[in-house]
């Protein structure tokens, strides 16, 4: 069967590598407690300014494929209303009992538009809702990649038609709450903790006690909410994700972001 699939923002060479740039540097960011040394200056700054060069990279790739043509103005329309769409949806569960709406818009956009785009709403629609719903602060930048991940893996899932693509879907989408959780904990673990508690970071402490203080952290304090998120994903993707992917499908075969744009000379 011929793919349906429509590359909204496509990943081509320059896109490609400042993407994996920043997701080698946000990997960083995110697991530094893990590895930098204690009394160095990683310590402190090393989340801000990664997470600085991070969103420096997020924008340079955007505004360069724009330039160059590989965004065009429809792909930002697509993009800028689905990232209203889950700004807006974030503030009517508020995160009670881990139950949000704003993951499934992103993975089913993913999945159609590709990976690229995919990255894209991820980052828009959190900075969107965090705006939204006063939630600006150094968590954040963690937040902004976690969902641009989810959007972007989900792009890259095999090509599945039907009901196995919904359960494929719905699937990821229930691992992909628990992800978000996993990595979200990771901007306040390091800060927030009684360094003498069993569960919080210890600088210069053995990789393994650190993975095992983290684990039981996550554990005891974010499981249950991460289970809500990951059922409230499963579900709405079961329920609203056949619609939303034929509703997302027949949008990019009208708008027709691949189609090569040709002129011809005034009165031909």
């Amino acid at each position: 069967m011929a793919s349906d699939r429509v590359v909204a923002v496509p990943l081509r060479g320059r896109a490609t590598a400042v993407i994996v740039m920043a997701t080698f540097i946000g990997f960083i960011s995110f697991f530094w407690p893990f590895v930098v040394a204690p009394n160095h200056f990683g310590t402190t700054y090393t989340p801000l300014l990664m997470f600085g060069v991070l969103l420096s990279l997020v924008l340079a790739v955007l505004f360069a494929e724009v330039a160059s043509g590989n965004i065009d103005a429809k792909a930002i329309a697509m993009l800028g209303v689905l990232s209203a769409i889950g700004a807006a949806l974030r503030p009517l569960d508020a995160g009670t009992a881990g139950i949000e709406f704003v993951f499934f818009t992103i993975i089913l956009a993913g999945r159609v538009f590709g990976p690229g785009f995919g990255f894209a709403l991820g980052c828009t629609t959190l900075f969107g809702s965090a705006l939204i719903t006063a939630g600006v602060g150094p968590w954040m930048p963690y937040q902004m990649f976690a969902c641009a991940w989810i959007g972007l893996f989900s792009g890259c899932l095999p090509q599945l038609r039907g009901k196995a693509e919904i359960a494929m879907l719905a699937a990821y989408g229930a691992v992909a709450g628990y992800a978000y959780g996993f990595l979200s904990n990771l901007s306040f673990w390091p800060f927030s903790l009684d360094p003498g508690s069993s569960i919080a970071y210890v600088p210069g402490a053995s990789l393994a006690t650190q993975w095992h203080h983290y684990l039981v952290f996550d554990a005891t304090t974010s499981l249950g909410w991460d289970t809500g998120r990951a059922i409230t994903n499963f579900a709405a993707i079961c329920i609203v994700g056949p619609a939303a992917l034929r509703t997302f499908r027949r949008a990019a075969r009208k708008a027709a972001f691949t189609a090569p744009v040709e002129f011809s000379p005034a009165g031909a």
